[in-house]
């Protein structure tokens, strides 16, 4: 990773650029295959399955077979290990449900909201160079807490046309419905159109690379809600001299290592820190099992040397990113000045990979800057909250006054019929 020292302001946005394809170009590639998948359905979806996984697949769906196989295949100290995660992302998701509360808005006005599951939801886990079955207790864990009827799952299979056996673990303990072995912007195609097999949802769940985002936000526009953007991961740490330049070395390794698109940025205001931390990088890079994807990330991040730590804030709170480490004696107090990022890790002893998996906050978080308007996915995503109200006559006398008044400024007569005829 290149040092970059004491950059002028001007340039950190150029500095902070996503490694990214043009967002035409994706979706010029993208769009041909959701076309593909509505037209020809199962079909489609096996063609694609070839030639993009090499998998050649007579049934999409995963049987009850497969399920409990995979359960018989999966160690006892792994079970544990995902109870343990479960029991904190059920904590922490089931501490959001809110109880309706009946607001009186005025005398014989009364106002209400109740959360309402969305009935059917997708959730796309990828696959790829990494079987991501966390990602199926980040999503499937709230949409069950939610009360979703059908969760259905998606994933890329191996060539030999199977899903990693935790996945299928992860999948029924936690309540998925249905799964299908169906990868890429196709799968996200399938859950939106519907096919023979694959059944048409109400809203997708779930990361993916360019091409899976791009797909999202197509099928966005008129088919099937998304819960955000979410494409390649990405970190930043922000560091003073108190921080162990091997805890920094190891959390930028940890995004690294997920794929070649994936960046990491490291500002700090000491110069000694950078230094020290691009050994360690070197160090502990020799040590991982997927060091060239890592090597990969790494060409296009950054460690970049400030001043202060408040220019390190703004600079973090201009690239929003998906995850920020603040590694620092004083991490709560620079906490408070943070507006624009995913999720927060604060302290040299709240690494990055613990809300990847287990202290119990989701890690399906916004990425590509759009930490600035998003949140990550939360108890919320999976309902849509219904409003209600209920009016007395002795209520409409207080505010129909008010309704007639603002009907006829707006020339709306009807409207004002509505409430002059009760009146009367």
């Amino acid at each position: 990773m290149e040092i970059i020292r004491y950059p002028d302001k001007s340039t950190w946005s150029g500095l902070l650029k996503r490694p990214v394809l043009d967002s035409r170009e994706v979706d010029t590639l993208v769009m041909p295959i959701l076309l593909e998948v509505r037209k020809r359905g199962d079909e489609a979806l096996r063609e694609y399955t070839k030639k993009f996984d090499k998998a050649n697949l007579q049934r999409l769906a995963v049987s009850k077979e497969e399920i409990d196989a995979a359960d018989k295949m999966v160690d006892s100290e792994l079970k544990d290990a995902i109870a343990v995660a479960i029991r904190n992302i059920e904590t922490f998701h089931q501490s959001q449900q809110i109880a309706p509360a009946r607001i009186v808005t005025s005398a014989g006005v009364e106002c209400w909201q109740k959360a309402i599951a969305i009935q059917k939801v997708g959730l796309y886990i990828p696959g790829g160079t990494a079987p991501l079955f966390s990602t199926v207790l980040m999503l499937a864990i709230p949409a069950r807490i939610a009360g979703c009827s059908e969760i259905i799952l998606c994933s890329p299979p191996d060539s030999q046309g199977n899903l990693h056996p935790a996945l299928l673990y992860a999948a029924r303990i936690t309540g998925v419905t249905r799964i299908f072995k169906v990868g890429g912007a196709q799968a996200i195609a399938a859950m939106a159109f519907g096919t023979e097999s694959v059944p048409r949802v109400y809203k997708i769940f779930g990361p993916g690379n360019q091409y899976v985002t791009a797909a999202k936000q197509l099928v966005s526009r008129n088919d099937v809600a998304i819960e955000m953007p979410a494409g390649p991961s990405e970190l930043a740490v922000i560091a003073d001299n108190s921080a162990n330049p091997a805890f920094v070395a190891s959390d930028l390794l940890s995004q690294a290592e997920h794929g070649p698109d994936s960046q990491v940025v490291f500002i700090t205001t000491s110069v000694n820190e950078a230094e020290a931390t691009i050994r360690e990088l070197k160090k502990q890079l020799q040590e991982l099992s997927r060091k060239e994807i890592a090597e990969k990330s790494l060409m296009h991040s950054r460690i970049i040397v400030l001043k202060s730590m408040a220019e390190a804030i703004d600079m973090v709170n201009e690239y929003a990113p998906e995850h920020l480490i603040i590694a620092s004696d004083n991490a709560a107090e620079l906490a408070d000045s943070i507006i624009n990022a995913g999720s927060v890790f604060l302290g040299h002893y709240t690494p990055e990979s613990a809300g990847d998996y287990a202290s119990g906050t989701n890690h399906t978080l916004p990425t590509s800057g759009y930490a600035r308007a998003y949140n990550g996915v939360n108890l919320d995503d999976f309902v849509k909250k219904i409003t209600f109200q209920q009016i007395t006559h002795e209520g409409l006398k207080m505010i129909g006054p008010a309704v007639m008044k603002m009907a006829e400024t707006e020339t709306l007569t009807a409207h004002k019929n509505a409430v002059a005829i009760r009146l009367k």
